[in-house]
């Protein structure tokens, strides 16, 4: 064995093993704020989307459906909240009339940002991707409580 050969190794393990560390702990961050958000935006899809306080149209339900989420997360720095509706419609060419015409879909989108964006430590670079994207969605009646498909 020469003399400083341990040294020389745990000089170049240590970056390494440090953005490991960090992209596990990004990973694990992410998979806890997908887990609350499935739960979360589901809640409040139907709780404030069928019924929403105030102003009874579409961007007053997305308004509150987004802020409740938002404060039901509580991750403001590294999560933000996105959320979109589309209406639903019978496919073209039916002749039956829409038993439910209607229908709105809410997809919510959880943006999370990993921390740190950048990383330089010596013989190693880490460069956290731009953001990654999980959705949920959800169909309701908007007018009738209860309505979900």
């Amino acid at each position: 064995m020469q003399s400083g050969q341990m040294t020389v190794e745990l000089a170049v393990l240590v970056p390494v093993v440090i953005v490991v560390a960090l992209i596990v702990g990004n990973l694990m961050e992410f998979v806890d704020a997908c887990a609350a958000f499935d739960r979360l935006s589901l809640d409040e899809v139907i709780a404030e989307g069928v019924s929403p306080a105030g102003e009874q149209n579409v961007t007053a339900s997305v308004a509150a459906v987004e802020d409740a989420i938002r404060a039901a997360l509580g991750r403001e720095g590294s999560c933000d909240v996105e959320v979109r509706t589309e209406r639903v419609s019978a496919g073209e060419g039916e002749s039956l009339l829409s038993v439910a015409p209607l229908l709105t879909r809410y997809t919510c989108t959880l943006v999370f940002r990993p921390w740190p964006r950048e990383l330089r430590l010596p013989g190693i670079t880490y460069s956290a991707p731009l953001e990654l994207r999980h959705e949920r969605t959800l169909v309701i009646d908007r007018y009738r409580p209860g309505v979900v498909v």
